[in-house]
């Protein structure tokens, strides 16, 4: 499997100049970055909801 995914990593890496490599990296960043914060607020607001529901 990691041979694998080694294998993929270069194959991305030849395949795109690096700035395009950077930008995408950056905007899978971006995605998961938003993703977890709104996640965390999710889960906020819900213990937040069961506490004050008693």
């Amino acid at each position: 499997m990691k041979k694998l995914s080694l294998f993929m990593l270069l194959c991305i890496l030849f395949s795109l100049s690096s700035c395009q490599l950077v930008e995408g990296i950056f905007k899978a960043g971006v995605g998961v970055g938003i993703f977890i914060v709104v996640a965390v607020i999710g889960l906020i607001i819900f213990i937040i909801a069961k506490i004050g529901g008693k």
